[in-house]
């Protein structure tokens, strides 16, 4: 993956690629470099000729993976800045600010870091990529999405550069991967017929659906909420995780644009990237108007996630995997010390443990994210499991004084219709019955197989 490392000091970060005065071209015009503009004149691409491109890897015919060249670089270059201003709503005739400078570099691995850094001028910020000329088109269309929006970002930026939150890079760089890789994405030839140059290209477009990726991962895998989209780990950026933080950006991106002002409101937000020393507190700026509060982001953000699903939800799980998959939810993890020197241990507590000794901002966060799990295992659960996590659903919800017609969600009983916040005694008395039941109906499932 790229240094995320860089992005944080990009403002100071030292200049290694050092341009000296004048035009472009004549900055080019160095020994021992082949280069290429792109039509617009943002992009400058530099391979060293006395390493030769293209590396001998196994992987390189690989459709998956892209051989960059100079030439076949900057067009790519072009492309994907089109791309992502059109997602973005900016007219393709508005001047750009800052170069790109794009560095090759023959590949010695498939998973070789993507530097960038920001340089600043007087007169603006400038850019450069260093990457190998063999990399996976994901890796590829990251960095050089993440390259255009902090040239977006930066454009009214003093010392300090952006930061850019990973969500908007792998949202982004996931939608143009879905929707036009092939045509944007230019590959170098991969073998000879007839003394020409020949690269093979199979695409297949039927009513295309961008979100096709994201529905198959999130039909196995819950997506994350927006604090875990806010706070990735080094798994989750570099696609470890099955690409569960990947597929949840794309779709969070998505519906952020379909907002009434989404693409004018995400503008705003770059632009407001470099005075603040965080992109949550410029987000909230820009998205004020729909999210008041923090918390009316993870909210709204929940609703999309099962309205999402219930379009497509996949197969109906067995009863058996129903069963396990219920009692997964229903449980939380807790690490726990037995005494002030001990290492913690790993613990499974019920909800109503929760209920009884976690503190009320504790509470909501595992609650609310409770309550979403619920909500999505609703869809795929057989229908006896299903009507009982709707009933767990009913009493999470009130206990949070939310209630059931709050959320919008799929249900198989009645609504309740009651706002207000039930009693922490009601609470658990609803979850001891609820646990009951799912007792009862849980001692008829076999493996595979339901006895009503």
């Amino acid at each position: 993956m790229f240094c995320l490392r860089c992005l944080r000091k990009l403002g100071y970060a030292a200049v290694l690629f050092i341009i000296s005065g004048g035009n472009a071209p004549a900055q080019l015009s160095l020994p021992n470099l082949n280069t290429a503009r792109s039509v617009s004149g943002q992009f400058i691409v530099t391979a060293d000729r006395t390493a030769p491109l293209t590396a001998p890897l196994p992987i390189a015919t690989n459709a998956d993976f892209v051989r960059l060249d100079p030439a076949l670089l900057a067009v790519s270059a072009e492309r994907i800045k089109q791309a992502l201003w059109r997602e973005l709503g900016i007219n393709l005739a508005t001047p750009w600010r800052g170069k790109i400078f794009l560095a090759l570099h023959p590949a010695q691995s498939l998973d070789e870091d993507i530097t960038i850094i920001s340089e600043h001028f007087a007169d603006g910020w400038d850019y450069r990529v260093a990457l190998p000329d063999v990399l996976s088109r994901t890796r590829f269309l990251r960095a050089m999405t993440s390259a255009v929006l902090l040239e977006l970002a930066n454009r009214g930026a003093g010392v300090r550069s952006a930061e850019m939150p990973a969500w908007l890079t792998d949202g982004l760089s996931q939608q143009l991967l879905a929707t036009g890789s092939v045509e944007i994405v230019l590959s170098s030839p991969i073998k000879t017929v007839n003394g020409l140059l020949e690269s093979r290209i199979v695409a297949t477009q039927r009513g295309i659906d961008p979100l096709a990726g994201a529905r198959r991962v999130l039909r196995d895998h819950p997506a994350l909420t927006f604090e875990q989209l806010s706070w990735p780990t080094g798994a989750q950026v570099s696609g470890d995780d099955d690409g569960v933080y990947r597929a949840s950006a794309q779709l969070f991106v998505n519906e952020l644009l379909k907002l009434k002002r989404g693409p004018a409101h995400l503008r705003a937000m770059l632009q407001m990237l470099p005075r603040y020393y965080n992109w949550q507190t410029a987000f909230q700026d820009a998205f004020r108007a729909d999210f008041a509060r923090p918390l009316d982001v993870e909210k709204w953000w929940a609703l999309q996630v099962v309205n999402f699903m219930a379009h497509s939800p996949g197969p109906t799980w067995t009863p058996a995997v129903s069963r396990e998959k219920l009692d997964q939810i229903l449980s939380v993890a807790v690490d726990f010390r037995t005494a002030s020197n001990a290492l913690p241990a790993h613990a499974e507590v019920s909800l109503q443990a929760v209920v009884r000794n976690f503190d009320s901002a504790r509470q909501t966060a595992i609650f609310q994210t409770k309550l979403r799990d619920l909500e999505l295992a609703q869809f795929r659960l057989v229908r006896p499991l299903a009507v009982l996590a709707a009933g767990y659903c009913a009493a999470i919800a009130d206990y949070l004084g939310e209630g059931h017609k709050a959320r919008s969600s799929f249900h198989f009983g009645r609504q309740s219709t009651t706002p207000s916040k039930a009693s922490a005694r009601d609470t658990l008395q609803k979850l001891d019955a609820l646990d009951a039941r799912r007792r009862t109906i849980e001692s008829a499932i076999k493996p595979d197989v339901w006895r009503p």
